[in-house]
């Protein structure tokens, strides 16, 4: 597998981007909400691919944790919604698919995936459903986030240019 340095730098910014604004979440019952966490989800999968961005939402999560921004629910949260979004885009070359891949793997598959990693690893009584609510919204203000920067990237034509210089269609 050939590495890509320019789709390496663009998942460390988008790393970097999603550690220095961890600071800004919304707590929602029992989790916190980080929508900019989404946004950069979106933004890789559109520019890097599923693979990428699933490996960038792991690294993000990853430093959140380690510095304490961040518990250890974000993982699959983020991730299950980096894959889908991407492969959503990768299969559709649309933007509204990979809203919603990032939306519904966030939201619901990432909501679920959390019962586990609650009950067993953190010790919480958590119900299988528990987790998607706040998911959802925390993952519907990040998507509403990437489509006003995606949108702005668009009108300015560097969407295409940075697609283009990343090897993506």
């Amino acid at each position: 597998m050939q590495t890509n340095v320019k789709k390496l730098t663009v998942a460390g910014v988008l790393v970097a981007v999603g550690v220095a604004c961890s600071t800004f979440s919304i707590p929602v019952g029992a989790s916190r909400c980080f929508p900019i966490q989404h946004m950069v989800n979106v933004i890789a999968g559109v520019l890097l691919g599923p693979l990428y961005a699933c490996t960038m939402a792991f690294c993000t999560s990853l430093l959140r944790v380690l510095l304490g921004t961040g518990s250890l629910l974000a993982f699959p949260g983020s991730m299950i919604g980096a894959l889908c979004c991407g492969l959503c885009y990768k299969a559709s070359q649309k933007l509204p698919l990979a809203y919603l891949g990032e939306i519904i793997g966030t939201g619901v598959l990432g909501g679920m995936a959390c019962y586990p990693i609650a009950t067993l690893v953190m010790g919480k009584e958590a119900a299988l459903f528990t987790y998607v609510p706040a998911f959802l919204l925390s993952t519907a203000v990040g998507a509403t986030i990437s489509i006003l920067a995606i949108g702005a990237l668009q009108k300015t034509r560097v969407l295409g240019q940075m697609k283009l210089a990343l090897g993506r269609k």
